[in-house]
């Protein structure tokens, strides 16, 4: 007997649809990680040589991308910008996701008082928004990438405990961890060899999603001047600086790092995005 499986063709036909423009986004953040990388070894010329005399000149043969008004080749900073811009939302993510999973894992593992006392914690710190936080930190500390890192970092971690334990405590009560612990395998094995790597794919295309919401919040602490000192290339410090370009009539030195800022966290947002669609498929 044949049993025919029927599927639901609107669907089929978004997720077909869905492919490219992840493909695209997928490339486009291979494309700004390279360029990270190999930054010094792709800017044309120093991202801090001014020149004057040439201040806001169009694009040339030696400046593609024209120059700033300090004189200052718009593509090289773009290029080197591109490390300090991925950097900082790199230690965002990469501190909130470590802390947030070892908090989540703890409340939901153990649970009873410990449980309540790290979600109560985690509920507290939701009540700083985080660019506000970064912003009292910046001021007490003083300009640079270390204090509104910590201070986003703080405030991403609740979004990463909150999913975790939520996914540590389904994990719980499947059967595959009542048959581990009557084999004698102890709580700590069970959960860091088989439910760790079991909801690391969830915790991850989070963590991608965080990358691009930590990227446009440090932008902003750069364009309103709390975050990397002036003299260090960066795309919201580029924003900044491009104000008095387009005062004057020359856009360009400002549209490019937010055409940068803009296409990277779209591409973020919409990879994480289909890796958490891809996982929730696969546990239906």
């Amino acid at each position: 007997m044949t049993v025919a499986v029927l599927r639901r063709p609107g669907l089929a036909r978004l997720r077909t649809a869905r492919a490219p423009l992840y493909l695209l986004c997928l490339g486009i953040v291979a494309v700004v990680v390279m360029t990270a990388l190999l930054a010094p070894w792709l800017a044309p010329d120093a991202p801090n040589t001014a020149d004057l005399g040439n201040a806001l000149a169009g694009p040339s043969a030696a400046h593609p991308f024209g120059v700033d008004a300090s004189g200052r080749d718009t593509l090289s900073r773009l290029v080197i910008g591109a490390r300090t811009s991925l950097l900082g939302p790199l230690g965002v993510v990469a501190f909130s996701t470590l802390a947030g999973v070892a908090i989540g894992v703890a409340a939901a593992w153990r649970g009873g008082w410990l449980d309540s006392v790290l979600s109560r914690g985690t509920e507290l710190v939701f009540a700083f928004p985080g660019m506000l936080l970064a912003i009292l930190i910046v001021t007490v500390y003083g300009e640079g990438l270390s204090a509104p890192v910590i201070a986003l970092a703080v405030a991403y971690l609740p979004y990463v405990s909150r999913l975790t334990r939520s996914l540590v405590l389904a994990e719980r009560e499947r059967s595959y961890v009542s048959a581990y612990l009557v084999q004698g395998h102890s709580a700590a094995q069970v959960c860091l060899r088989h439910v760790l790597p079991n909801i690391a794919p969830v915790v991850l295309a989070q963590s991608t999603i965080n990358f691009g919401y930590a990227l446009i919040d440090l932008a902003g602490l750069s364009f309103l001047g709390l975050g990397v000192p002036a003299l260090t290339p960066d795309w919201g410090r580029m924003v900044f600086d491009g104000q008095i370009a387009i005062q004057q009539g020359y856009p360009l030195s400002a549209i490019l790092p937010c055409a940068a800022i803009v296409l990277t966290v779209v591409a973020f947002n919409v990879v994480g995005e289909r890796w958490a669609d891809q996982v929730a498929r696969r546990d239906r």
